[in-house]
């Protein structure tokens, strides 16, 4: 109203605000725009993108972005932001008794993880992936997806891995048909594999390949819909290569498997043991 006044009928400023009973400093008062603003949109594209993330991981990914900002500053617009995910309440576990734990791995491929998840097509196909874990870099070495899988399946991709990057000392595994069979245990036995298993019904005695199908099962699977087995393979190899290059890990000091495994190359003095070994 101060402007049209002032152009309409070419008064000062100071009239026309006490014409409309205005202080004349609201009239040249200019908003303050929040210095934070660049950062809350950041902060959303990251959510947005990376829906399962809490905020912990989200901190990690603006530093790498350069942002400089702590962890509670991050929290607070997370939550103003309202990011905050709705939070699982945590089933208790009995204590397992007698149970007989694998030493910590202290280098790269002493110890893999092998498991199957299953999941279907947007119309209804169903469709099973083979995971594998190496303990110590938390690396996922392979997602195989295929509708029916069986031992032989499994030793051709254990083939494929072997080639590139050499043997296991162990490998870790439930007692299902695929792990159980002819093919694999031949395969092992050949080229110096252990296969432990773990005990009918105790998937906690195989924790490192359960936390990582749960994550693949929130961040992915959850996440998309797969109108072909084609396009499945191709989201879960995109999320594959993100797990291991872009999400940190809060167990590898919120590095990433990549990273970790980068910063101990010159440590990783067990996996030339395997490598040295012969793959058919």
């Amino acid at each position: 109203m101060v402007m049209y006044l002032r152009v309409g009928f070419s008064v000062s400023a100071r009239r026309a605000c006490e014409v409309l009973r205005q202080h004349r400093s609201t009239h040249y008062y200019k908003g303050r725009r929040d210095p934070q603003t660049a950062l809350r949109m950041r902060l959303r594209d990251l959510a947005e993108s990376r829906v399962s993330y809490g905020y912990r991981r989200l901190h990690v990914l603006l530093k790498r972005d350069g942002w400089s900002v702590n962890a509670k500053g991050v929290y607070r617009l997370y939550v103003q932001e309202g990011l905050v995910l709705r939070r699982k309440k945590p089933r208790r576990r009995r204590s397992v008794a007698h149970r007989v734990a694998l030493p910590e791995p202290v280098g790269c491929n002493e110890v893999w993880s092998m498991d199957f998840v299953s999941d279907e097509l947007s119309w209804g196909h169903r469709f099973r992936a083979l995971t594998i874990v190496d303990h110590f870099s938390r690396e996922s070495l392979a997602i195989e997806v295929g509708v029916s899988m069986g031992g032989k399946d499994v030793v051709a991709v254990l083939e494929r891995l072997a080639r590139t990057r050499g043997l296991p000392g162990v490998i870790q595994v439930d007692n299902g048909a695929e792990f159980t069979s002819k093919a694999l245990d031949q395969w092992a036995y050949e080229n110096g594999v252990k296969l432990e298993f773990i005990r009918p019904g105790k998937p906690v005695e195989n924790a490192y390949i359960e936390s990582f199908n749960a994550s693949l099962r929130k961040e992915c699977l959850n996440v998309h819909w797969f109108w072909t087995l084609e396009e499945a393979r191709a989201r879960i190899e995109q999320w594959r290569k993100e797990y291991n290059e872009v999400r940190p890990h809060s167990s590898l000091g919120n590095l990433t498997p990549r990273e970790f495994v980068e910063n101990r190359e010159p440590a990783r003095t067990s996996e030339t043991r395997f490598l040295t070994l012969q793959v058919v």
